[in-house]
This record gives C-alpha cells, sequence and structure tokens, in this order.
C-alpha cells in the first residue's frame, strides 16, 4: 500500500506544514519491511490518480511536501542512512521507534517553535532537548538558570547570590561588575531591572512550587527572552 492510499488527502498535504506531515510519514514507514524503505523510491509518483487529481504541477509540489516531511524526519533523527547501504536507503531510528509507539510525536513536532539555529548552545543541549519532549517548563527553569548562572561567575560572586538580588547586585548602577559605563543612568537601570525582573518572573516562581506551562509557543517566547538576555550578557565586556 503506497502513502498516497494511507497518508492524508492529497489537498491537505499540499497545505501541510513538513512537522505537520512528518508523523504521517513515519508511522507510514514503521510499518513498511526493514529492506523497503527507500527515500529515492518513496518520493516517485506511481499512482496516475495523483496526475488526475491535482495536475502535473500539483503533482510535482505533492511530491516536494514529501521530501520536505522526510527532511524534517531525518533532521530530528527519527530517521537514518541505513549503515552499509549505497544509494537512498534508509532505517527508522530507535528515537524514532519509540515517538510512534508512545504516540508521542505531537511534542517533538512543536519543536520547530524553538529552532538551534541562533540559540545559545547551552540552550540547545538543556533547554532546547526538554523542550521537544513538552517538558516546558523544565525548558524554561533550565534558561533562566543558565542566566543566573553565567551572572554569576561573569560577575565573580558568590554561590551565595542568587535570584533578583543577585541581579541587582551584578547590574548596580554604582558598583555593578557587570554595569556598562559607558550607557547613561537611565539604561543602567533598566538593565539591572531587566534581568531582575526576567529572573523574578520566571526563575525564581520555579525554584518554589511546580509552573505549567500549557501552550509551546508561549514557552517557546519566554527562553528566546532568556537567549536575548545571554546575548545581551556576553556583550559585556
Amino acid at each position: 500500500m503506497s502513502f498516497w492510499k494511507e497518508g492524508p488527502p492529497a489537498e491537505e498535504i499540499l497545505e501541510m506544514e513538513p512537522e505537520e506531515l512528518a508523523p504521517f510519514i513515519l508511522r507510514y514507514l514503521q510499518k513498511q519491511p526493514k529492506d523497503n524503505i527507500n527515500r529515492y523510491n518513496f518520493s516517485l509518483i506511481s499512482d496516475h490518480e495523483i496526475y488526475e487529481k491535482l495536475g502535473h504541477a500539483g503533482a510535482g509540489k505533492y511530491q516536494e511536501c514529501l521530501m520536505e516531511a522526510w527532511m524534517y524526519l531525518e533532521r530530528e533523527g527519527f530517521v537514518a542512512p541505513k549503515p552499509g547501504s549505497q544509494g537512498e536507503w534508509a532505517f527508522v531510528t530507535r528515537r524514532g521507534q519509540k515517538v510512534v509507539e508512545a504516540q508521542d510525536f505531537d511534542a517533538y513536532r512543536k519543536g520547530h517553535l524553538l529552532p538551534s539555529e541562533g540559540l545559545d548552545p547551552v540552550l540547545i543541549q538543556k533547554a532546547r532537548q526538554s523542550f521537544v519532549k513538552g517538558d516546558y517548563d523544565t525548558a524554561v527553569f533550565q534558561a533562566f538558570k543558565e542566566i543566573e548562572v553565567r551572572v554569576r561567575k561573569k560577575a565573580k560572586l558568590a554561590n551565595t547570590d542568587i535570584g533578583v538580588p543577585l541581579m541587582r547586585k551584578a547590574f548596580n548602577p554604582t558598583n555593578g561588575i557587570l554595569t556598562d559605563k559607558s550607557a547613561d543612568a537611565g539604561e543602567q537601570t533598566a538593565r539591572m531591572e531587566l534581568f531582575a525582573g526576567a529572573i523574578g518572573m520566571y526563575k525564581n516562581p520555579s525554584s518554589h512550587r511546580d509552573i505549567t506551562f500549557a501552550d509551546p509557543k508561549e514557552a517557546a517566547d519566554i527562553i528566546h527572552m532568556a537567549n536575548q538576555l545571554l546575548h545581551i550578557l556576553e556583550s559585556e565586556k
């Protein structure tokens, strides 16, 4: 049975984002014989009904949508080239098998809201890994914990300096080690309040009680905020 017969209607596929179509392809590949998964073969159209339904231009777009979704699967480590094989033979990875069995692809699909590009390396390693697993509260906490750790280290302050007081000490307009002396007084105060407010809003509450982020976009936006604060911090001399 071809994906054309098992997947969503072709008209819907043309409107789907790669991360939306990818779960359907992964489940289809998981059901195929292990020696029958080939990216090139998967991209071919052998059913004339597709051309009759979509026309040649639409059929070409259909193929492009399939390949965009396939590349998403490869990028996320759900599908990989088959070892020792030439051509475009592939297999469903252990991660791919687990996510199909757990029917937990939705959380991974939302990972596109927090792409690695432009993200601080530590946030890629820690916060993003939690995010793509759907553990949004942990991802946010890890992002702002990294700000706290890096501010403390850069300002050469003690481990007992934590949270909002740490930010106010490090960026204090009068004697803060991380204060930008070239900025005017108002900007110095604003930067101190920016860091203190962010830590007070997103890191401190998670340290003391369970905080749940049901909306992945909200969590991604907050982590992007943490990423920007880290960029500001790294620009400090």
